[in-house]
């Protein structure tokens, strides 16, 4: 199950086009199985839930809330895996919120960015304690395909990003 990563918020206007077509692929049933066939490797956390170290290969279902990314060379290319770093080292992206849709036929690209849009701004402005139109930061997400949806993903994962560069330390609470 190929993925990639839209570009979305503030960002989005720049790349409306590039942006329709990328999603990333995230499961909820049977991680551990899709986890073996995409090749990636499992995320070491601490009782908190914290990843305590770099995972250059991340198997993408095992990414969770709070998790940094340094995934920014890859909006634009199909992954099934996720270079993770520890939060105290720069980072591009860091994951906000995870959204479980409910099942049933899979509702369309449009209705998943359309909820991903909604429910992603207020994950973003609960995480960052700020409102996100009066923010220096922006947003995206990771999505189901139709293909991943007949597998059994329902997750919409938001993260926020500084598009002015690489994020020193965690983006919780920042107020900004």
């Amino acid at each position: 199950m190929p993925t990639s990563r839209p570009l979305t918020g503030k960002a989005a206007g720049l790349a409306v086009a590039v942006a329709l077509g990328l999603v990333l692929t995230f499961g909820l049933s049977g991680c551990s199985v899709i986890g073996d066939l995409i090749g990636g490797t499992s995320v070491d956390r601490d009782e908190s839930g914290a990843a305590t170290e770099d995972n250059a290969n991340a198997d993408a279902f095992t990414i969770a809330v709070g998790d940094c990314l340094n995934d920014s060379s890859i909006v634009e290319q199909e992954v099934t895996t996720l270079p993770l770093v520890t939060c105290d080292k720069p980072h591009d992206t860091e994951v906000v919120a995870s959204i479980l849709m409910e099942d049933g036929e899979f509702p369309g690209d449009d209705a998943i960015a359309t909820r991903a849009d909604d429910e992603c701004v207020a994950a973003f402005e609960e995480y960052i304690g700020f409102t996100y139109d009066e923010s220096t930061y922006d947003f995206g997400y990771y999505v189901p395909t139709v293909e991943s949806w007949a597998g059994g993903d329902r997750e919409i994962l938001c993260t926020v990003f500084d598009p002015a560069g690489p994020i020193d330390g965690t983006l919780e609470g920042a107020n900004s």
